[in-house]
């Protein structure tokens, strides 16, 4: 008995179907296939994690094409692949593929165009003089350098501008610290005076007693420079810095060592040379003798005209 083979039409090995009929499901594996079946008309292979990237971009109106499909494009384009197959394949518009090939023929990359938006008023050389002239003039106010810099640099320039300005040169504005004026003769003594201690020994400096008195003002209501409220609120009386002209004061005297903390003296109005004769006889002596037990000290105090005047040195060299 012979046998007998069935052939079917269409399907010879020589011959290359000019169409492809696939019937699209709803599932992933078929649309998977579909996507390798027109690479391979095309006569590009990918692999399943490359496919799968370019099936996950999306892409609004207006936004850049992503590097890795602008490298695709440009590949696609050296192997002779026509920009209208391009296209169709990457679901791009021709006028995108041709004007990322343009590009690449003229420059030999396919980096994006920077942006044609806005430019900034103040370029880079403006930047720099803005940042000169606020580190020399640091107490100055924002209104004073917009002033400035409208003169200086021949443009119209706003307020914010200038704060925003100021904060591309990496400054800010700050509360200055709050510290006692310095001039150059107490500077010089302040230093001769460290220079010459600069040698004594914990031991040493376990011997002095010092000493200071401080003026404490009593206000009523000047809980802040800063309020929390509302634009409507600002003639609220909770949110009112109160001040006083003439507010009521005391002076504390105080001393202390390394060897414990002496007695504090609290006293109103202000301090003479009498009166100050009067508190180291009625509180430093006795902390002296409580704190050094008979043994040598140094007294220390500043040079507060009380403390300089004639009487006062006099009393202590005694």
């Amino acid at each position: 008995m012979r046998a007998t083979h069935s052939k079917k039409v269409g399907t010879g090995s020589n011959k290359r179907p000019e169409k492809l009929n696939v019937h699209i499901r709803n599932s992933w594996r078929t649309n998977l296939q579909l996507i390798r079946s027109i690479g391979n008309m095309i006569g590009y292979k990918k692999s399943l994690s490359e496919w799968q990237c370019l099936s996950e971009v999306k892409m609004g109106r207006g936004s850049p094409i992503p590097p890795m499909l602008r490298r695709k494009i440009v590949e696609q384009y050296q192997k002779g692949v026509s920009q209208r197959k391009i296209a169709k394949s990457l679901k791009l518009s021709s006028s995108t593929v041709h004007n990322i090939i343009q590009r690449f023929r003229e420059s030999g990359t396919i980096s994006v165009r920077k942006g044609q938006g806005r430019k900034t008023i103040l370029d880079a050389r403006d930047l720099r003089a803005l940042r000169r002239h606020c580190i020399t003039y640091r107490n100055a106010t924002v209104m004073e350098i917009t002033t400035w810099a409208q003169e200086y640099f021949q443009k119209t320039l706003s307020v914010n501008t200038i704060h925003r300005a100021i904060r591309r040169c990496r400054l800010k504005l700050y509360r200055s610290k709050k510290k006692p004026y310095l001039n150059m003769i107490q500077k010089r003594r302040r230093f001769l005076w460290a220079k010459a201690h600069l040698k004594w020994t914990v031991a040493k400096w376990k011997t002095v007693l010092w000493s200071d008195e401080s003026k404490f003002e009593v206000l009523f209501g000047k809980l802040g420079c800063r309020v929390i409220r509302t634009k409507e609120d600002k003639d609220n009386p909770s949110c009112y810095q109160r001040s006083v002209q003439k507010p009521a004061s005391l002076m504390v005297w105080g001393c202390m060592s390394a060897c414990g903390m002496g007695s504090l003296h609290i006293w109103k109005g202000t301090i003479n040379s009498e009166r100050y004769i009067q508190v180291l006889e009625q509180h430093m002596l006795p902390s002296r003798r409580r704190l050094f037990q008979g043994r040598p000290c140094i007294f220390q105090h500043d040079n507060a005209r009380p403390h300089t005047a004639s009487i006062t040195t006099s009393w202590l060299r005694r």
